[in-house]
């Protein structure tokens, strides 16, 4: 599928790319060309976002033509230095959290994880045990109501409640923090894996744009790389699991909200995911934002407000109903990713979002960060 294949011809989109001799830049799409929309009045995109109808500003904003989406692609694909033309996450100065157990499905994987403490070879027959009592009946459960907790009564009796069935079900989401401001890496880039991770899989999630003022600008494609026996081993090593050199991708371009996409566009968004190994392995799978369980208003509302301020504003990671559990290596043992898998994330008006995988440890480290960008805009008299 093309990249105009799955946009909109009508959508508002911002990314950023890195343009060689020059630095970062924010950018947008026109047709199949590609605009540098940079300039004082927004040199960043945290500072884009801040606007009260930044669609409008991209629209309006007149640009200077940079190469097309196809010589972009190629070029993100193949970048090797970094000074190279690439596509970057979109996002800069935003805080980069991420919810999770939104889902049911996901949910009862978490506790499958738990109960496993991270051995694949176990999680099986959890599963089996796990999904006899409970299936799907967590599905339609409202968070946080008497439902939910009459729901938690009875898996407490049965033994079966766990810290993930809490975030799930009861009235606090779990928002966490997924990666520092400018680590995030965008499409075409390596996504990274820590090395003493033998059990872990992607995760294609919706990110959201969030201003400073608590509102949603617009959302983008994302892969929240997940270490499943890292985190099953303790909830403890959540950071350790989460946070890691090149594990947070985003992009390619974040879809400004306007008259035409708003958050009910979100609400209503259908994901597919896509995983290519150089052994021949294919996973497929689609999911559907209208089955998760905490509302994306509700998510932003829990993670800011009188309690906590974003003043540069945040991207939210929505979670995921993916836990892939296809075998791949051995009957039993579940899926995990193989170096230089290709992750392909897409969803009608979004676009799509290509890494492929390899370590942290061998992945482009993250060099560039907040003094530099500052530093790099004042040089070009931005700021």
């Amino acid at each position: 599928m093309t990249l105009q294949e799955t946009l909109s011809p009508d959508g508002a989109y911002l990314g950023r790319i890195w343009r060689p001799g020059i630095g970062p830049a924010l950018i947008t799409l026109r047709e199949a060309e590609v605009f540098d929309i940079t300039s004082a009045h927004a040199p960043t995109t945290r500072d884009l976002l801040e606007k009260d109808n930044p669609a409008g500003f991209v629209r309006d904003a007149s640009g200077e033509r940079v190469c097309t989406w196809a010589e972009l692609e190629h070029a993100s694909t193949h970048a090797s230095g970094p000074d190279d033309l690439r596509l970057l996450a979109p996002c800069d100065l935003q805080a980069i959290k991420a919810c999770g157990v939104t889902f049911a499905r996901s949910m009862l994987e978490r506790v499958i994880e738990e109960r496993a403490a991270g051995d694949p070879a176990r999680a099986e027959a959890i599963r089996a045990k796990v999904t006899t009592l409970i299936g799907d009946s967590l599905r339609d459960l409202v968070p946080g109501s008497e439902e939910a907790a009459r729901v938690k009564a009875v898996l407490q009796a049965e033994g079966l409640w766990s810290q993930y069935l809490e975030v799930g079900i009861g009235p606090d989401a779990e928002v966490f923090t997924k990666a520092q401001p400018l680590s995030a890496v965008g499409h075409g880039a390596a996504i990274g894996l820590h090395p003493i991770s033998k059990w872990n899989n992607p995760e294609p999630e919706i990110v959201l744009a969030v201003a400073s003022s608590g509102d949603v600008k617009g959302a983008a494609l994302g892969n929240d790389v997940n270490l499943r026996d890292v985190e099953g081993r303790s909830a403890l090593l959540l950071g350790k699991a989460k946070d890691n050199n090149a594990a947070a991708a985003i992009g390619p371009f974040i879809r400004l909200f306007d008259s035409d996409f708003t958050l009910n566009d979100v609400r209503a968004a259908q994901l597919s995911l896509r995983v290519e190994g150089e052994d021949g392995f294919v996973l497929s799978g689609h999911s559907s934002m209208r089955e998760i369980s905490r509302d994306p208003a509700d998510l932003v509302a829990q993670t800011c407000g009188a309690h906590h301020q974003y003043p540069d504003g945040f991207m939210l990671y929505l979670g995921t109903m993916f836990a892939p559990i296809k075998d791949r290596d051995a009957e039993g043992a579940g899926f995990t990713h193989h170096e230089n898998d290709l992750v392909t994330i897409s969803s009608p008006g979004f676009g799509a979002l290509v890494n492929r995988v390899t370590l942290s440890t061998k992945a482009p480290p993250w060099t560039f960060g907040a003094a530099a960008l500052m530093r790099n805009l004042a040089g070009r008299g931005l700021l």
